[in-house]
Order: structure tokens, then C-alpha cells, then sequence
């Protein structure tokens, strides 16, 4: 199951030349249905009075303080040689420290509560076993640039072993490991599951699927080789791997995606691939984790270029990592195939209406919003619409315009492709940090013109993005939508629940917002006639832009009865329509981009 094999006579060799303390690692998980990963740590010729153990708050791709700590459990030191308990104490929330005397053989054992599964926890039951290293592991301070061994034992025979770490040589489950950031960055499946094998640009890859479903393996196959063949084209033919993993999990209902050096873990609804859609959007997931190989695994920002496990690794530049590739992701599966032209322009209106309807682009700038990840874009409430943009979004946004800027500029000769070559010779094949300022420079040298102002606005700025301008050299142009007969501005969203009709969401400044109606508040009538969440639209379709409305809510139990000044109708969406007058030259500049 795994491609490269290195020998235990030379992995000990390694270790030894080292001169230091031998560290090995055991999972085991013998009783799987209770959730509970067993952890065995063995340090062999410690030399200190005292052992420190810690475990990573966070983990790469996914910026926010997860507390992985919360999950140990039955913490436990021993002396090895004698079974001996030894004296220990949690010094922090993820910091444990044993009082090791004279004993130089040590032996660490704890259990993990994993019974998450998400792309960035652990995951166990009566199917498989799935781990993040950074969910999962202690590591030694100063010592986790050190190579050492992990061994894995499965409960059952037919449970397979799935990971890119190289496998010790007659053995079937140790590993290899050279350092603690690849184990973070080598996720393990262990279990009941369907593996996949095909070869492309003679490296081996493999679909592990994990879950029941109707994913038609040999379509996603065909399609990831194609995306594999476009990603790689981008960056020069280059693939910086031996070999490759796409690791998936069938769930209920879950969605998401979180990429590794040498493999990526995708969480997709077990049920959704047969409309097409659905299976587009798939792919686009697909590309967006296996680009992030490139962008953000080896071009990283300077913050990220030594990770901290422990705390916040503040930057500006994920707008560069995460918007770059949202934009990618969509016109990538478009150059690969997997979706024509029509699909394309509707899902990037789709992307520009979600943009265009949150009134937080014109509160949080996007170098801001890259910044503050570690403390917004994960904690979403009933008022992040009005106070925060995902830089994921509005770097899409900015990543289109920089593109069709360098394109309009260099008649197609030159694009974004060309700055994301740049940064990959320069920054990422060393893997050397780049800053926000290295990152303009390239752009610039890649456009022929200073961009300062374009950063300014779009960067730092809160200035409306003026999409209709760079989609206008390519025969394009935005197209607002509105609701059947425009239907007057309320501002507010609802939903139901329980039988009742609640506020989700109020926009900053709104008819309602100034009115007084707040998030959790229940709609019981417009104009003295009761109302469900299904109905507003429909009701407020009996009045125009101007008109003052009663409403009736409960606020914190107290019933109150609101005037509502409604306002103009707003667009609902946009969609991005091809301008029939269109000139010889912008078609032509349009095909240049959608056919590359």
C-alpha cells in the first residue's frame, strides 16, 4: 500500500549518527468502537532531570486555535526498564513535564478521544481509524527536527494501512518519519477501505475511499489526471513528490478539505456525485486541495515558513495562499475538462454574488482578514456577514482581476500562471518564506506596472472591487439579478425552527437593522397578520420602496411592535453574461484565458 521502503538497519543508523535521545511512537486502538487512539511514546538515553511533552494547538491549512489538548486523556510515565510510575505535572494547557531523575529510558502513554471526523481531527470507530499528527502527538522540544519510528496496530487483520510515509522494510506497519512537521503533514488511514492505484507522469498515486457512496472511481480517476496534468503544466511540469495520496472520507453530510505535501484529506456527502453539479463542485475541491502542494505546502509566507505549533502564526498573506487557489480551483476543472464553459461562468457569478452580498467587504480589508483568521473566520456569528471577508472570497475576487489585468496587458502571453512560476523558482522550491512585499514585486514584474494603488485599494483597502472593468477587455460584463418584482429592501433573513420564526442574520445598516430588529429575534406578524419565514418574501411584495410597515417580534420575551422604512430592492445574485456586441479582439482575449 505504501510506495517507498527504507530499512530498519538504516533508520537506526540515522537515528544513532545523531548522537541524542531515540524517540519511537506506537498507536494502537484496540477497542475502536469506544473512540479511544492508545499512544505509547518510547525515549531512549535521556539525559535530562526533566522530560517536556507538548501538543500542538493547531494544525497547517487550518488557522485557528483548536486546542487538540482537550482530547488527552490517562496520561501516564513510567521508567521502562522497571515499570516504575514517574512523578509528572501539566504545566500548561498543552504542556506536560515529567521528573525523570537518573531514569534515561522513558515510557509515555496517554488516549486520545477521536470521534470527529473532519479533515483536521481524529476520527475512530468500528471502520477505520483516522489521525492528524497535530490532533494526535506529543512532540519533544528540541527535538523535532530528529527523525524516529512510528509503529501502527490495527484491532483486525483486514484493517489496511494508508499513508505517504515511506514503510520500514519487512515490516507492515513501522514507518519511517525524518521529522515532527512530516508527521503533521502525513495524515494516516487505518481501516476498512478501497484503495485505487493509477500512475501518472510515471509517479504513482492512489484514491483511498473510505465510506459507502455513489463516487464513480474510474470518472474521478480520469478527471484528477487531467487536473494533476493542468496543475503541473502551471508550474513548469514540476511535481515535488515521489508519490501522491488523495484520501477520502464518504460522510453524511460533511464538506471540506485540508492539503499535505504529499497527500490531501476530503470530506464530501457520501451521495454526492451522480448530479453534476454536485460532482463539479467535488472536483473543484479536488484541485484547490492538490494546487495547495505548490501554493501554501512550498510557497508559503514568511509567518508560516517555520511553523509554531503552539501559538497564533499571524500573517497577511493568506489572501495569496488560500484567495490565489479559490481562483484556480474554479477555472482549473475548466482548462482540465471536467466542466465546460457555461458551468464555469455560472459558478464564478455564483463566487462574485456571495461577494457583492456581504456587507463585511466594505468593514474588513482583505490583508486584515488574513491577519484576524486565527480569531474570526472559523467563529462565525450571527453578525460576521456585517463584520468580516473571508479572504478566501475577496482573494478570489482580487486574484481575478490581477489575472485578467496581467492577461489584458500581455494580449494572453502573460498571466497569473506566470507569477505563481516566479514565486515557485524563487520561494518555493527551497521552500524559503516569501514577504507581502516579495509578493507585490513579483506580481509587478510579472504585470509590467506598479501596482501599489491596486494593493492599496484592494488590500488594505475597503474600495468596491470594480470587477465590470477587467471583465470588459474580454467581451464580458455583470448582469444584477433581482427577485421576482423587485422585491423592497428589508435586510433581514429568517428562518424556521421549532415552529417558529426566527431572525438568523440582520445587514449592517438595513431597513431592519435600523429599526431595531437583532439576530434570534421572532417574527410573529407583518402588519398585524402573522408571517413564516417562508412567506416574508412573498408579503413584502405587497409594498414598495418608501413604504413604513409594522412589524411584531418578540425581543428577549418582550413583545414589540416595529415601524419599518422599507428601502430600493436589492440584487438578489449577478451572473457573469458574455456581451453579445462584443469585439473581434475581446473574443479572442476570452478564449485566450477560458481555452488557455
Amino acid at each position: 500500500m505504501v510506495q517507498a521502503a527504507i530499512s530498519s538497519e538504516t533508520s537506526t543508523q540515522t537515528i544513532q549518527s545523531k548522537a541524542i535521545a531515540e524517540i519511537s511512537y506506537y498507536v494502537a486502538m484496540p477497542n475502536p468502537h469506544n473512540h479511544l487512539f492508545e499512544l505509547e511514546i518510547q525515549i531512549k538515553g535521556w539525559q535530562g532531570k526533566v522530560l517536556d511533552l507538548r501538543m500542538p494547538t493547531w494544525t497547517p491549512g487550518s488557522y485557528l486555535i483548536r486546542e487538540y489538548a482537550r482530547h488527552v486523556q490517562d496520561f501516564a510515565a513510567i521508567a521502562s526498564a522497571t515499570e516504575e510510575s514517574l512523578t509528572w505535572h501539566k504545566q500548561a494547557k498543552n504542556h506536560w513535564q515529567i521528573s525523570t531523575g537518573d531514569t534515561t529510558d522513558i515510557t509515555v502513554r496517554y488516549r486520545v478521544y477521536a470521534n470527529e471526523l473532519t479533515v483536521r481531527t481524529n476520527h475512530l470507530d468500528a471502520t477505520h481509524g483516522y489521525f492528524n499528527g497535530a490532533a494526535l502527538f506529543f512532540f519533544v522540544p528540541g527535538y523535532t527536527d530528529e527523525s524516529f519510528i512510528l509503529t501502527v496496530e490495527p484491532p483486525h487483520e483486514a484493517w489496511q494501512i494508508n499513508t505517504t510515509l515511506p514503510l520500514l522494510e519487512d515490516y507492515e506497519n513501522r514507518f519511517w518519519v525524518e521529522n515532527f512537521d512530516v508527521l503533521v503533514d502525513s495524515p494516516v488511514e487505518v481501516g476498512l477501505h478501497e484503495s485505487y492505484e493509477f500512475i501518472y507522469n510515471d509517479k504513482p498515486h492512489r484514491w483511498v475511499v473510505w465510506g459507502d457512496g455513489n463516487l464513480d472511481v474510474d470518472q474521478a480517476i480520469a478527471d484528477t489526471k487531467n487536473i494533476i496534468k493542468v496543475e503541473a503544466d502551471i508550474y513548469g511540469g514540476d511535481l515535488p513528490y515521489d508519490e501522491y495520496m488523495f484520501l477520502l472520507h464518504l460522510s453524511s453530510s460533511g464538506y471540506g478539505g485540508l492539503e499535505h505535501k504529499e497527500s490531501c484529506s476530503l470530506n464530501y456527502p457520501r451521495f454526492g456525485f451522480k448530479k453534476r453539479d454536485s460532482y463539479n463542485r467535488f472536483m473543484q475541491l479536488v484541485a484547490h486541495e492538490f494546487f495547495h502542494l505548490w501554493n501554501v505546502k512550498r510557497i508559503r509566507p514568511k509567518a508560516l515558513e517555520v511553523f509554531d505549533y503552539e501559538n497564533e502564526n499571524y500573517t497577511p498573506s493568506l489572501w495569496f495562499s488560500e484567495g490565489i487557489t479559490s481562483y484556480y480551483d474554479l477555472i482549473i476543472p475548466l482548462w482540465a475538462g471536467v466542466y465546460n464553459e457555461k458551468f464555469f461562468l455560472e459558478s464564478l457569478g455564483k463566487d462574485i454574488s456571495r461577494y457583492l452580498t456581504t456587507p463585511g467587504r466594505f468593514v474588513q480589508p482583505l490583508a486584515e482578514s488574513s491577519f484576524d483568521a486565527w480569531v474570526k473566520l472559523y467563529r462565525r456569528d450571527a453578525n460576521s456577514n456585517n463584520s468580516q471577508m473571508s479572504y478566501y472570497l475577496k482573494g478570489a475576487m482580487v486574484s481575478l482581476m490581477l489575472d485578467l489585468l496581467i492577461r489584458d496587458r500581455h494580449n494572453n502571453q502573460k498571466s497569473l500562471d506566470n507569477v505563481m512560476q516566479v514565486m515557485w523558482e524563487q520561494f518555493g522550491k527551497e521552500e524559503i518564506g516569501f514577504t507581502p512585499e516579495q509578493a507585490q514585486q513579483v506580481i509587478e514584474g510579472v504585470a509590467g506596472c506598479n501596482l501599489d494603488d491596486f494593493f492599496q485599494r484592494y488590500l488594505h483597502g475597503f474600495e468596491e472591487v470594480n470587477l465590470d472593468h477587467y471583465l470588459e477587455p474580454f467581451g464580458l460584463k455583470l448582469k444584477p439579478i433581482y427577485d421576482d418584482n423587485k422585491v423592497p429592501y428589508l435586510g433581514a433573513i429568517a428562518k424556521t425552527t421549532n415552529n417558529q420564526t426566527l431572525v438568523e442574520s440582520v445587514d449592517s445598516g438595513s431597513p431592519a437593522h435600523r429599526a431595531g430588529i437583532d439576530p434570534g429575534d421572532e417574527i410573529l406578524a407583518i402588519a398585524d397578520y402573522r408571517i413564516t419565514a417562508d412567506q416574508l418574501g412573498d408579503r413584502l411584495q405587497n409594498y414598495q420602496a418608501g413604504d413604513t410597515i409594522s412589524i411584531t417580534i418578540f425581543q428577549q420575551d418582550q413583545l414589540k411592535t416595529l415601524a419599518v422604512t422599507l428601502a430600493e430592492a436589492q440584487p438578489s445574485s449577478y451572473q457573469v453574461k458574455k456581451n453579445p456586441q462584443a469585439s473581434a479582439t475581446q473574443q479572442q482575449k476570452l478564449k485566450g484565458w477560458l481555452q488557455r
